[in-house]
């Protein structure tokens, strides 16, 4: 007969307080996903179709529309890949607390991320759009511009579904900074050029500051909220491993899915703006006459436009010293802001060409006008100047006054409503790729973020304070208009929170999570340059 004080007897198995992640897809879900994917790209492609027509422009041949398709169709791709691999992050604290079913959360998480993208500003698109090449995007439509974007494309993609592959939460953002560095950086070289002369290191600096800040932003100020947390609620509850298979309080769970659901918008609003960014070049490039300038600015702007143009100019020619331009003031205007170092002719040069841009507005009456063949040319001359005062704001050399530099500023965002624009349609389509994204493929990144950074399970309050830190430093950075990663700032934020409580934290993952974090920009940068220089030689050879 067992004694009742058997080991037998008095232990009890251990339940497991880990959420069930291997729910396959229903054939119903399966059904509505393709449904949504199909009528996504329908919507697209009507939208395109009826620009083209307002336009008036001719089709007479079908190879850049050929070309158009599947440039958009890798960039949504990215924006899906973007969505499976990041957003991942969003839901692992909601699935691991039990506050929603992984169905349910990843769904909840879409949704918002779809609703983030629409809301969102552009300031970030335009953002890494600086990075480039100004040669390039002057000549985006061309074979070099094809090149340009299918290189930063399908490299940032192949790392993606790399390191998700390997369940490695790297950042969608470092890898697509990365792929335009190493796109500049080949274009530079293949130029004859120092290979650091292809990328605006200044802009390339600013946002690389936020990429790095970013996850020590998260780490710090996840910690200090949960200690905060500690000291101004007590409820032991809230700082309790879950029960396993049962839903937190009301008031908690109410917390976790909020807090969830502004990591997926704030998500959707500063990463949805890459893929929007990109398109609009692609769009630019591809069909200029409908895209390159938005022909929906009222005529009443115009006058204003003018009035700015006539101020600016007054400034620039003010600095001239009475040098005047005999030729074409572009490639002047251009090497400025390629080199950022200037020169007797970089005033003179720059004050023809706001007087130009200010004649063909003031010729054709407004920008909805100007004749489609001579679209392109205007938009190129505008983001010219647009893009020459951003670098004479920062030159000391310029000598400018706090008056000069508000005209200045006055006259660029004339310049920049009028180039740096995105139809809603860019955004739906953008917002619909990168919320379906958010339902595939989560299980890797989630499980990594749910399981191997601390030493033990995840807390409510752990999960609620990493989350409000991520959706605060997300929704700044898209305010100042940067890109900053969500997988940096919240895998480090649930580290933080890990320390914060004295669990403890799981030092292969974060030398894992190190390790992508280092290698990506320098990985990015290799795959992009390399494919830039195989599409730049195929395409010669033809």
């Amino acid at each position: 007969m067992t004694s009742l004080s058997s080991p037998d007897i008095l232990a009890t198995p251990k339940v497991d307080s880990k959420p069930y992640l291997n729910q396959p897809m229903s054939l119903q879900a399966i059904l509505i996903f393709l449904a949504i994917v199909a009528l996504g790209l329908f919507f697209t492609a009507f939208s395109i179709y009826r620009d083209i027509a307002a336009s008036g422009t001719s089709v007479t041949t079908i190879l850049p529309f050929l070309l158009l398709g599947l440039a958009l169709l890798i960039a949504l791709g990215f924006e899906f890949v973007n969505g499976f691999h990041d957003t991942a992050n969003a839901v692992a604290t909601v699935i691991y607390t039990h506050s929603l079913a992984p169905p349910v959360a990843v769904v909840w998480s879409g949704c918002f991320n779809f609703l983030g993208v629409l809301f969102s500003t552009g300031a970030v698109a335009f953002g890494i759009v600086s990075l480039l090449p100004v040669e390039l995007i002057l000549q985006v439509g061309s074979e070099a511009g094809f090149a340009m974007v299918f290189a930063m494309l399908i490299a940032a993609i192949i790392w993606n579904l790399g390191t998700w592959w390997l369940g490695l939460p790297a950042s969608s953002s470092h890898t697509l900074i990365g792929s335009i560095i190493g796109v500049g950086v080949a274009n530079a070289l293949m130029r004859g050029r120092d290979g650091t002369s292809g990328v605006d290191w200044s802009k390339a600096t600013e946002i690389g500051y936020a990429l790095l800040l970013s996850p020590v932003v998260g780490f710090v100020c996840a910690a200090i909220l949960l200690l905060v947390m500690k000291i101004l609620i007590k409820w032991p509850e809230l700082y309790s491993e879950p029960k396993p298979h049962a839903a937190p309080p009301l008031w908690i769970r109410g917390l976790l899915i909020f807090t969830s659901a502004g990591v997926s918008f704030a998500h959707g609003s500063n990463d949805g703006q890459k893929g929007m960014g990109l398109i609009m070049l692609i769009l630019i490039g591809t069909v200029p006459t409908a895209y390159a300038l938005n022909r929906a600015m009222p005529e009443s702007q115009v006058a204003s436009f003018i009035e700015h143009s006539h101020a600016a100019s007054k400034v620039v020619d003010a600095k001239a010293s009475g040098y005047e331009v005999l030729g074409d003031p572009r490639p002047a205007v251009t090497n400025y802001i390629t080199s950022h170092e200037m020169n007797e002719g970089t005033f003179p040069s720059l004050a023809a060409l706001i007087r130009d841009i200010a004649d063909q507005i003031q010729q054709y009456g407004s920008i909805a006008k100007i004749p489609a063949a001579k679209a392109g040319n205007t938009r190129n001359d505008m983001y010219l100047a647009s893009e020459a005062i951003r670098v004479l704001q920062k030159d000391k050399a310029g000598d400018l006054t706090k008056g000069d530099l508000a005209t200045l500023t006055a006259y660029k965002k004339n310049l920049d409503s009028a180039t740096k624009f995105i139809p809603d349609w860019v955004k739906i389509s953008v917002a619909i790729a990168l919320g379906l994204g958010t339902m595939i493929g989560w299980k890797r990144i989630v499980v990594t973020v749910g399981e191997k950074i601390g030493k033990t399970h995840l807390t409510y309050g752990q999960g609620a304070a990493a989350e409000l830190v991520a959706m605060g430093t997300i929704a700044a950075a898209d305010n100042f208009g940067l890109p900053v990663s969500t997988t940096h700032v919240l895998s480090s934020g649930v580290a933080g929170t890990m320390a914060a409580n004295g669990s403890g934290v799981q030092m292969s993952t974060i030398r894992s999570l190190a390790l992508a974090w280092v290698l990506t920009l320098p990985c990015a940068i290799a795959l992009s340059a390399l494919l830039f220089f195989v599409f730049r030689k195929v395409e010669l050879l033809f």
